[in-house]
């Protein structure tokens, strides 16, 4: 389960991580109790993901008799998800509420703006100033939450899933092959030179034995976030967001694909491609082709791999998986970057209530999602119920961080076991900060599938502080929404011209010398400038 939860973790943005809430609850946190009257019946619009039947799902029964509710569920399947959802809200044939899995789909600020004016969903607001003391106390003691959850009008029209995997939030990741170091007798390279070196070594120096000029020093994917190996090779130069190529200057939204360092990053990519040492399969492959790659049936022939974690390209329970560490950020001549995000966490709505709740379903509804932002309701919601998922610690048990301690013990499912079907997966997560996830149980072996949290904790406090000062928050701007529609086609457009622009200066079909200023004009002609515009005004409001 604990596998699952950590590779679950890292699809799809890496928004959907089993966290939860923080280690101590928020001061008085009691958990809610039952509406004083009769169940009352609400109708929730939910996928339903494999493995789960949400009617007769033990969390559900839970919610229910704590609560006094009575589930009429309109379930759908993952595909085609948000379209159902927008068919049920153009018809008028909504439901009370929406109880959403954030990484399938959600209500997006556009969408929780709209529909919030339009009076469709309902202001949270007083709510959770008279039932949901755990929301409140939440979002009094994280900015970053409250920063999500309201919108520009000063409402809370709905609730995000603010789930914070620590690992995804540096997801740009390299992962060497150490052993191969050790057998050519090299240092763990630091700068862009040396990994140069490193890498040209793997290729030519014959590490995996075999007498055949077979390995692949460097390669990755297009397939996912954090899989490309640009964004690695470039934080050396200048700071990649891997998503919209942003910085932040003194306040001011600037774009990193038109500075003079994000030229000499491409320049650096390009004589490791020239010299064979990416995998030119890198630029094209899938998931699956790289796993080939880590997993080739013969010699082991990957010298370094990027990755949110190994286990996209190498088998956890293989003997190659002890091979591939994580390279830390390399110094290049502008500084050390690592790629950094919200951790998962995507701007949107998982929870609201519509105009269709009776007052009564109103109250029953938030003190659910109250209860969801203490540990043990998080905990019930998102892994499975207390004694069936999970236990409390037993003595000498550790906490996955450091002086933290010990919450949340799972209870790992036994071979040829049926789903147990005891809580709500990704429908679950409401509050989930970092410290929740430091406060579950791992062992000390990182080598052991069992204990990967760990592997990859340790990996990401490498990459921990060497984001810039200042980041642009894509992740929690609200943008005016008379511009949504003109912002989304250029950002569409822009980021789609800067990534096919820049594999054809790696590649060779456009010359660094002889066509940058046309590509700079033709990220203008984009209208890069109003694109910045946009996004400068949304970030002035943000932060006002």
């Amino acid at each position: 389960m604990a596998l699952s939860v950590v590779l679950a973790a890292c699809s799809n943005g890496g928004s959907n991580a089993a966290e939860g809430p923080a280690a101590e609850p928020p001061t008085g946190s009691e958990a809610p109790t039952e509406t004083s009257a009769g169940p009352v019946e609400i109708s929730v619009f939910a996928v339903q993901e494999q493995g789960i039947d949400l009617a007769t799902n033990k969390f559900t029964k839970h919610a229910e008799e704590m609560f006094g509710i009575t589930f009429d569920w309109q379930t759908i399947p993952s595909d085609g998800a948000k379209e159902k959802r927008q068919i049920s809200l153009a018809s008028g044939d909504y439901p009370d509420a929406y109880i959403l899995t954030a990484y399938i789909d959600q209500f997006s600020q556009a969408d929780v703006l709209k529909y919030g004016q339009q009076g469709v969903l309902v202001p949270l607001n007083d709510l959770i100033d008279q039932y949901a003391p755990n929301i409140k106390a939440a979002m009094e003691s994280n900015p970053e939450l409250k920063t999500f959850n309201t919108a520009p009008d000063g409402n809370i029209y709905g609730l995000v899933a603010y789930s914070q995997c620590f690992h995804c939030s540096y997801p740009n990741k390299m992962w060497i092959n150490t052993d191969w170091l050790e057998k050519l007798n090299l240092d763990m390279p630091t700068t862009p030179e040396q990994f140069k070196n490193v890498l040209t070594a793997f290729k030519t120096q014959d590490p995996n034995g075999n007498g055949q000029a077979d390995e692949v020093a460097l390669s990755g994917s297009t397939e996912d976030f954090g899989v490309r190996v640009l964004p690695f090779l470039m934080n050396g130069f200048v700071y990649n967001d891997d998503r919209n190529y942003l910085n932040l200057n003194g306040g001011k939204v600037e774009s990193a694909a038109i500075k003079p360092e994000w030229k000499e990053g491409l320049a650096y990519a390009k004589s490791l491609y020239d010299e064979g040492l990416i995998d030119p399969g890198a630029f094209t492959q899938n998931a699956e082709a790289f796993k080939k790659i880590g997993e080739n049936a013969g010699a082991e022939i990957l010298g370094a791999g990027a990755g949110m974690h190994p286990a996209i390209f190498i088998n956890l329970d293989g003997e190659r998986s002890a091979h591939y560490n994580p390279l830390p950020p390399l110094t290049g001549p502008h500084g050390s970057f690592a790629t950094h995000d919200a951790g998962g966490v995507s701007p949107g709505a998982k929870f609201a209530i519509t105009n269709k709740a009776s007052k009564e379903a109103q109250i029953a509804l938030i003190k659910l999602a109250d209860y969801m932002y203490t540990p043990e309701g998080q905990t019930n919601a998102a892994s499975g119920m207390k004694g069936i998922d999970w236990e409390d610690p037993a003595p000498g048990d550790t906490a996955l961080g450091e002086d933290v301690e010990p919450m949340v013990k799972p209870i790992p499912a036994k071979e040829g076991e049926e789903p147990r079907n005891a809580g709500w997966s990704g429908m679950g997560h409401f509050y989930m900060p970092k410290e929740y996830r430091d406060s579950w149980v791992q062992g000390t072996d990182i080598y052991d599938s069992a204990n990967y949290e760990r592997r990859l904790y340790q990996a990401t406090l490498l990459y921990q502080g060497h984001e810039p000062q200042e980041l642009f928050p894509m992740w929690s701007v609200w943008v005016n929404p008379e511009q949504v529609d003109e912002l989304s086609m250029l950002q569409t457009n822009i980021k789609k011209y800067i990534e096919q622009s820049s594999l054809q200066f790696v590649t060779g079909s456009k010359d660094l010398n002889a066509d940058w200023d046309g590509y700079v004009k033709g990220l203008k002609d984009l209208g890069l400038d109003r694109y910045l515009e946009i996004l400068q005004e949304a970030y002035d409001a943000s932060a006002k």
